[in-house]
């Protein structure tokens, strides 16, 4: 009998039902132990890591940028304050599309492409999200009304207030304080992100740059709890900014002032300096500029009508400006032929108004000289030469010095080098020397280059802020006392040029009596005054010494007399004038140039007469000669 067919293996599918709820069960626990796992790794191991993260979402550190520190002259007039500025920002998050609000913004008060792409740089600079980013500095009330009525269409724009620099003096500070200026890219490159947080601006020249890290001060910060969309819910914490130190400098504005008055519409500069300390009084550059347009931005306009300027208001003269000395060399010239002894003080020589080297048809001319070919100063000692400025006698000096000798000693006056501890951008001129020659022209230093040398022209250069330095020294006797803005404020490090101990004490006063000579009666016997005795010495209260200087600023061929009428105003001759007072115990030494002024003692002197006037005190009579 044949065996029943077998539809259905109950069996072996109850079997394999087993064995696949089995391996079901199994991956179950074990995706449950798994997420068991991860949940005890996330939230037990990685709690600390996770927690934070979190944090960070719904917390932000928000920068509290510190007070600037405030400057002030030596009298406590503030010089360098912060004012209350409202500046228009936008934070990114809060906004649907920036260059919608852009256009709405340009519609509303107007925006440049200038200022758009530079809110554009300053965005892609920023530090966190919801940090809010200027776009306009110092709104005037009109375009702040403009914003607030508006303020419904502009989500994510806010009217910030901020402090930022202000320079009360205006121009007339400028070149000696210097300035602040916006943050730029290549400022953000270098500069410490968490220092400069919050901050917008940078000392970029001067003072301010100098001492930029002890004016900034320090960040502060707050913890504050947003929510989703940035809006602050809560401060958790503050921690107040350190606001930056207040210096004090050796500047007296009303002195400053008065430099400025007295140098009046001319192109030129005037550098005074406190003898006893190196502390520089004043320190004017005109024409100037105001450095109140750069704080908030300067436009392209205002900014390109000031550097092209033919009058260089930007320049600095005092500190950068580069020039011959002339005459005003002659005093430290003569010096080092006493003190080498080269010259004595009764060494006499017979000036008819030229000089000439051996074997040489060029002659070397008085500054007195005529065509005809008369002229000179005739019998001409040490003295009379400096308070004559016979050019004969230091042209014969130079000559038997020579060029390593003359090198050493202006050397020593601090001539070819930036002694000044807090200006950094004054240059060091140019002191020449026979290997400078040759290693910077390839060429052989000359007899007639030493002759040049000699009165202050040729190659040397000179700042105004080294010749005020060198009459210091001079007025001092020898004593250094590098030249610096700070008074109080902080310690600053003083790498003076070592004091001159070669020289006898009998040979500066020589000198200095000869400089006196200069301003007062030069040889009464034979009614012979200084040059520039005629314009500032007359009815002088105190006695100066001074010494008076004509750089010449094109050459004049052979034979020819110099007419500055007959050449264009700029490349007539710079006049100046140095000078330090009372003599009996310098108070204050000074250095004037006028450049294309004409003569020194005619033009620059009566500057100096007025300036030494008013720091003095001294009520007299005196009405300075007017420039020509």
């Amino acid at each position: 009998m044949a065996e029943p067919l077998a539809l259905k293996d109950h069996s072996g599918e109850s079997r394999i039902f087993f064995e696949r709820a089995a391996m079901g069960f199994a991956v179950l626990i074990g995706l449950t132990l798994f997420l068991v796992a991860r949940f005890f790794y996330l939230q037990i191991i990685q709690h600390d890591v996770y927690a934070t993260l979190s944090d960070k979402n719904r917390i932000q550190v928000e920068p509290i940028p510190p007070v600037r520190g405030l400057i002030y002259d030596r009298n406590g007039e503030l010089i360098a304050d912060n004012v209350p500025s409202l500046n228009l920002t936008i934070t990114k998050e809060l906004t649907a599309d920036i260059e919608l609000t852009l256009a709405r913004i340009d519609e509303l008060i107007g925006l440049s492409e200038n200022e758009k792409e530079a809110f554009h740089r300053r965005l892609k600079r920023r530090q966190r999200p919801f940090e809010s980013v200027p776009i306009l500095f110092k709104l005037s009330a009109e375009e702040h009304a403009r914003i607030a009525v508006n303020e419904y269409s502009l989500p994510g724009v806010q009217v910030e207030a901020r402090l930022v620099r202000h320079y009360p003096k205006g121009d007339l500070m400028a070149h000696a304080v210097g300035s602040v200026r916006r943050i730029n890219e290549a400022d953000a490159r270098r500069l410490d992100s968490v220092a400069y947080s919050g901050t917008n601006h940078i000392g970029k020249i001067g003072v301010e740059k100098h001492y930029e890290s002890i004016l900034l001060g320090e960040v502060g910060h707050r913890r504050v709890e947003t929510n989703a969309r940035g809006v602050v819910m809560q401060e958790l914490e503050t921690v107040d900014p350190q606001p930056g130190q207040d210096l004090i400098l050796h500047v007296d504005a009303t002195l400053q002032q008065a430099a400025s008055d007295a140098l009046a519409d001319r192109r030129g500069t005037i550098v005074a300096i406190e003898p006893s300390t190196g502390g520089i009084l004043a320190l004017v550059s005109k024409p100037s500029y105001d450095p109140n347009l750069f704080v908030a931005g300067i436009d392209h306009k205002t900014y390109a009508g000031l550097l092209d300027s033919v009058d260089l208001p930007l320049f600095n003269r005092a500190i950068q400006g580069q020039y011959e000395p002339g005459s005003t060399i002659k005093p430290i010239i003569g010096m080092a032929g006493l003190a080498t002894g080269i010259v004595s003080s009764d060494y006499v020589i017979s000036d008819p108004g030229w000089f000439q080297l051996p074997n040489d048809e060029r002659l070397y001319r008085d500054w007195n000289w005529r065509t005809v070919g008369t002229g000179g100063h005739g019998e001409v000692n040490l003295q009379k030469a400096i308070y004559r400025s016979c050019n004969v006698y230091f042209y014969e000096l130079a000559v038997k010095l020579g060029i390593s000798r003359i090198h050493e000693y202006l050397a020593l006056f601090g001539f070819g080098t930036n002694t000044a501890l807090d200006l950094p951008e004054a240059r060091p001129g140019l002191l020449p020397s026979a290997s400078w020659k040759r290693e910077t022209r390839g060429l052989a230093w000359f007899p007639g280059d030493t002759v040049n040398i000699g009165i202050g022209q040729g190659d040397m250069l000179v700042t105004p802020l080294q010749m005020a330095t060198a009459v210091m020294v001079l007025a001092n006797r020898g004593q250094w006392r590098a030249p610096r803005m700070l008074r109080d404020g902080v310690e600053i490090a003083d790498n003076s040029v070592r004091d001159i101990d070669l020289i006898p004490d009998h040979i500066w006063d020589e000198i200095i009596v000869s400089m006196e000579k200069v301003v007062h009666r030069g040889n009464q016997e034979f009614g012979e005054n200084g040059t520039a005795w005629a314009y500032i010495g007359q009815d002088i209260a105190y006695r100066m010494a001074g010494k008076s200087g004509t750089a010449q600023v094109v050459s004049i061929k052979q034979g020819e007399e110099y007419d500055e009428e007959d050449l264009p105003e700029r490349q007539r001759k710079h006049a100046w004038f140095i000078a330090f007072a009372p003599v009996e115990d310098p108070q204050i030494v000074l250095a004037v140039l006028v450049e294309n002024g004409g003569g020194g003692s005619e033009v620059a002197a009566p500057i100096a007469r007025q300036v030494l006037d008013h720091y003095l005190g001294k009520q007299s009579s005196f009405n300075g000669v007017s420039a020509r």
